[in-house]
């Protein structure tokens, strides 16, 4: 029978337990000594060992021909023990044993005199779940124990416990492992076992662990049933997670303030059966990882990645504020904490857009936020110029996800600035003549409307960042598919006047809106907008 990673590599001697030397060497040398106590309390995050230690202490204590104090495995007390054929160890679930008259049971078998070996040993797991009146009852059990009965209580949550029981054992608190650590034991593991496991993979499973080991043997476990060439695809695949490159496209997507592409990278992260609640915490992970580049000298001792995402969570942070990064942490850890066992792409995407537009929050942190962007406008208006806008993010490799109508990273010219009395205005409005043949003409300066709608009202400037104009008939003609935006213009009359002010700021005209239906000649026509054109040489000139 199969027998699972994390019970076939259980270390049997103290030497074998990793991340752990502050406890095995304590442990090894008070059985040097001889100095056994009557109570033990390992106490620490799952998966680093207190099972493990307990049953090695178990073994060490019974052990006829103890050699450093570690269990020699070769007399009868460590073979009997080895296969668990001795009534004198005993492993106790506090989780499903957890009443007054289990401990009662307890404390009747322990006045017996152990049948095999020279202790009889308790090992107590969950200890935490005991009732009060079990509590009560292992009390005096742990105050006067017979001289032949050892106790080793465990738990994950030490502060449960009564301080009266805490005061009557010998407390060992075990510490996450530190990854590098995980990573090493990963590669021993699959090196023995016949497969191969990539630097980037070993590291983001050592990262999902978060400190555990048992965790980290059970993800490598289900990853080599998928394949024995484990790669970074093969770790979010099988464990259902977006995986940083596609978090870090998303990141980015909010920074810029896309909510359409940050949308579209969520639905197609759920389309590829990404847990959104696992995608919830790797955001909340990215934004902690930021925030501590942001505040930290040494960043890089605390921060659990390869050295190429290191790199790119350096160069996302040069664009970030603290606040901003504070503001989709709180954020994202209130919706968290609301979460039970699941989230729902509903509640994904609404936390999205408060994080694509901070003025839909009502956090004083997200006000903060709002002020900051505010004032960068200000700053450039100031000075003659457009608010510079961040590039869009890559799309995520594991579908085509429309992009953000391009613009230039540099500085976009504003509408020709109104009289002074030392600089007459000689320009005029950019108004859009049409064709002679009365065909719609492509409004060009489509994308510095939308960078104004932006900050009169960014959720329908995101709705419309796919969308394209045209000018025709005297109307302004909006060619956009999605059915959110036909409905929030016939439903609300202030969708229409944000729209019509945005495009009078830039054309110089204010024109009344329509639907864009192309003419069969436009749709059979593949001949380049010349405008089009124009601009996009332009861009490139640049």
């Amino acid at each position: 029978m199969y027998q699972a990673l994390y019970r076939k590599y259980r270390p049997t001697v103290f030497a074998d337990v990793v991340g752990q030397e502050h406890i095995t060497n304590t442990l090894t040398g008070s059985l040097m000594a001889g100095k056994t106590s009557h109570a033990y309390l390992f106490t620490g995050t799952r998966g680093t060992g207190k099972t493990t230690c307990a049953k090695i202490l178990a073994k060490a204590v019974c052990c006829e021909n103890p050699v450093n104090g570690e269990p020699c495995g070769e007399c009868e007390a460590c073979k009997i023990i080895s296969e668990g054929n001795t009534t004198d160890i005993n492993e106790i679930d506090a989780a499903s044993n957890n009443g007054v008259n289990d401990i009662r049971d307890l404390k009747e078998q322990v006045s017996f005199l152990p049948t095999s070996l020279k202790y009889r040993v308790y090992i107590i797991d969950e200890v935490h779940m005991l009732s009060t009146a079990a509590f009560n009852a292992l009390l005096k059990t742990l105050e006067e124990p017979p001289a032949h009965v050892v106790f080793i209580l465990a738990t994950t949550e030490v502060h449960k416990l009564p301080a009266t029981i805490l005061s009557r054992c010998q407390r060992f608190d075990f510490k996450r492992l530190e990854p590098e650590i995980i990573v090493k034991r990963i590669n021993y593991i699959a090196e023995k076992e016949g497969f191969s496991i990539t630097d980037g993979a070993a590291m983001m499973v050592a990262s999902l662990a978060d400190g555990g080991m048992r965790d980290a043997l059970s993800i490598l476990d289900q990853c080599s049933a998928a394949s024995q060439n484990i790669d970074e695809n093969v770790i979010r695949d099988v464990c259902g997670i977006a995986g940083n490159e596609n978090i870090f496209a998303l990141v980015k997507a909010i920074n810029a303030g896309d909510t359409a592409t940050a949308i579209k990278t969520v639905d197609t992260l759920y389309r590829n059966s990404v847990d959104m609640k696992k995608l919830v915490f790797e955001l909340i992970s990215c934004y902690r990882n930021l925030m501590i580049i942001k505040t930290v000298k040494s960043a890089r001792e605390l921060i659990v990645c390869s050295e190429a995402e290191f790199s790119e969570y350096e160069a996302m942070a040069e664009s970030y504020t603290l606040s901003n990064i504070i503001n989709a942490l709180t954020e994202l850890q209130e919706m968290a904490d609301s979460l039970t066992t699941s989230a729902s792409r509903s509640d994904v995407e609404l936390v999205i857009v408060k994080l694509c537009s901070p003025e839909l929050a009502s956090t004083i942190t997200a006000l903060k936020a709002k002020v900051e962007r505010l004032e960068k406008v200000v700053a450039a208006l100031s000075q003659g110029k457009a608010p510079v806008s961040s590039p869009p993010p890559a799309a995520v490799k594991s579908e085509n996800i429309s992009k953000h109508p391009p613009t230039k990273e540099d500085e976009i010219p504003l509408p020709d600035a109104p009289p002074t009395e030392s600089a007459p205005n000689t320009s005029t409005p950019k108004v859009v003549t049409p064709s002679a043949e009365g065909e719609p003409v492509p409004v060009s300066q489509w994308p510095e409307i939308l960078e104004i709608l932006r900050l009169s009202c960014p959720l329908l400037a995101g709705v419309l960042s796919d969308s394209k104009a045209y000018i025709g008939n005297g109307r302004l003609l909006i060619d956009s598919q999605l059915e959110q935006f036909k409905d929030m213009i016939n439903s609300d009359a202030k969708y229409r006047d944000y729209l019509r002010k945005a495009a009078e700021q830039v054309l110089g005209v204010s024109y009344n809106l329509g639907p864009y239906k192309p003419t069969a000649k436009a749709q059979s026509s593949n001949t380049p907008d010349p405008l089009a054109e124009f601009a996009k040489s332009l861009n490139n000139q640049n």
